[in-house]
């Protein structure tokens, strides 16, 4: 379907891939996986004829048809949401287009009649009488309402045209769909939606995610960009994470026989095999881990940072109670009616389908925005750690990163700071980094480490996994499992959810919803699909 032959691409001295074979057939999705700067949209890109390699060629089976999920949010602000969409077919929206203009015209010739007529067959061959019919629906299905689909995506907001973008990516079923992180800014119900969506789809899909639990449920193949090389293996990001580690661990350990190691490995790929067909998603029914090459398996090369949180002292038993909170803004109430009391060895998911009031909830609760009505009340013993959406007024001053840590250390030395920042991967020379240059991801390696040497008891996580790498995200997600302290947090990543939270609340503007339980037993739960459907004036659609 899809073949990369021979493709290296340079800037200047530095190589990003070299001599890159690859083949993408119909019927497999594939994540692009590597660490921040490897290239994954590069890559994207690349397939796409968006950037044109150095050496080397893209070749797409004559007759078929990609798509590409855009990133620029405004390339279509003048058109309306509906047309948008079907604008992603190009084909077909040219064939629309032609049509309309042999039919505007006044002096309609026989042989204007026999182009419309070809046009008329081409149109019925695309599926185009139910090309609107079928945009609406893909429209509805990731939220955007009826009431929206003739209006301009102007005016639409952020997110809700992040939701129109990928449906022109998905309409018209291309033959290979090329996704880059396809799930920012989308709801968890939507990206469910989503992974249901690309489970059933029969083309071939490459998307770029730093959602783990999205990749898991979609993924049949891994491709890994490493030490400038691309590979393709078998099975999901969970399945690629957990067999390179034992890869790695059996590299490391001389005195196992061949033998053994290539039993402990076919036990592994037993073992995952039987839980990936319990699996309602792609990976199942692809079965492919069952006919594994074992040499398939190597050890990552990646670095994965040290997140350690320990606390000054445990928290006393009164820790932050809320009582009638209440929050209006220029858009409206975003939410009202919040009461409950956080209690020890809470680890509470915040959730809610406007992320806004998320991060004016958080805002709230460190003391950075006022409610509109109702109190907090923290606990004397509570020593709060705090990782906003926004860090931007955390780094604007011309300091380097040693220093930049420093002032929020009772110990002042340097190596003991150091010993935080090389945690995080900044050794070296990478300290000397003046702080207000630092890319997003570097903000937030920072923003844990000054987490971790404050030594918090109770940690406060509003989008923390923003713009970090899976090893990042990964490594984040390990030391908040293991932390002994409190945590309030809120994220986009559902693995990072399932894995650390043991209560939900989902805050909406007419209430709150509060359980002890996982979030899957939360998003599975119909009892509380229709409670949420109550508190948010809307049918259940996902």
């Amino acid at each position: 379907m899809l073949s990369v032959s021979n493709v290296s691409l340079r800037f200047g001295k530095r190589v990003l891939f070299e001599d890159v074979n690859l083949k993408f057939t119909n019927g497999n999705c594939y994540g692009i996986i590597g660490a921040n700067g490897a290239g994954k949209s590069t890559f994207l890109k690349i397939l796409s004829g968006e950037i044109e390699p150095n050496t080397g060629s893209v070749d797409l089976q004559p007759g078929k048809r990609m798509a590409v999920l855009s990133q620029n949010h405004f390339a279509f602000d003048e058109f309306p949401v509906l047309q948008t969409v079907i604008r992603g077919h190009h084909v077909l929206w040219g064939i629309m287009e032609e049509k309309d203009r042999l039919y505007a015209k006044e002096d309609f010739t026989d042989e204007d009649g026999i182009k419309a007529s070809e046009l008329e067959a081409h149109f019925a061959e695309l599926d185009g009488w139910n090309a609107e019919s079928d945009a609406a629906t893909l429209l509805s299905n990731l939220g955007i309402d009826e009431s929206w689909h003739e209006k301009t995506v102007k005016e639409l907001s952020g997110n809700q045209k992040v939701r129109v973008l990928l449906a022109q990516a998905l309409f018209g079923n291309p033959d290979v769909l090329l996704m880059d992180e396809p799930t920012n800014d989308l709801d968890v119900d939507t990206i469910r939606w989503l992974e249901d969506f690309l489970a059933e789809f029969e083309n071939t899909v490459l998307v770029v995610s730093h959602d783990r639990h999205f990749l898991d449920n979609v993924c049949t193949h891994v491709c890994d960009i490493d030490y400038s090389r691309i590979k393709i293996f078998t099975g999901n990001y969970t399945f690629w994470y957990q067999s390179s580690q034992l890869a790695l661990r059996q590299r490391s350990d001389q005195n196992k026989k061949a033998e053994e190691k290539k039993k402990e490995l076919q036990e592994f790929i037993a073992r995952f095999s039987a839980n990936v067909a319990k699996s309602r998603q792609a990976t199942a029914r692809k079965k492919m881990l069952e006919k594994l090459d074992i040499e398939e398996i190597q050890p990552s090369t990646r670095k994965y940072p040290g997140i350690v949180f320990r606390q000054e002292r445990e928290v006393g038993d009164q820790i932050l109670t809320v009582e009638n909170l209440a929050f209006s803004n220029a858009n409206g109430t975003l939410f009202r009616d919040l009461n409950f009391t956080v209690n020890k060895g809470d680890k509470i998911a915040l959730i809610s389908r406007n992320t806004m009031a998320l991060n004016s909830f958080f805002k709230i609760l460190w003391g950075g925005e006022k409610a509109t009505k109702g109190e907090i009340q923290w606990g004397v013993t509570v020593k709060m750690g705090y990782l906003p959406n926004d860090n931007s007024e955390f780094f604007k001053s011309q300091v380097n990163l040693v220093d930049w840590l420093r002032q929020f250390s009772t110990e002042k030395d340097e190596t003991f700071i150091r010993g935080f920042l090389g945690r995080m991967l900044f050794s070296g020379e990478e300290t000397q980094k003046m702080c207000n240059v630092l890319s997003g991801g570097e903000k937030v390696r920072c923003m844990l480490s000054k987490a971790m040497i404050e030594n918090p008891n109770v940690l406060l996580l509003d989008e923390p996994t923003n713009h970090l790498d899976l090893e990042s995200i990964q490594a984040l997600d390990n030391g908040i499992m293991e932390y002994a302290g409190i945590v309030l947090f809120h994220s986009h990543d559902q693995e990072f959810m399932n894995t650390i939270a043991n209560r939900i609340i989902e805050i909406t503007p007419n209430g709150m919803i509060d359980k002890y339980m996982t979030y899957e037993e939360y998003a599975e739960d119909p009892q509380i699909r229709e409670r949420k459907a109550e508190l948010y004036g809307t049918a259940v659609s996902h």
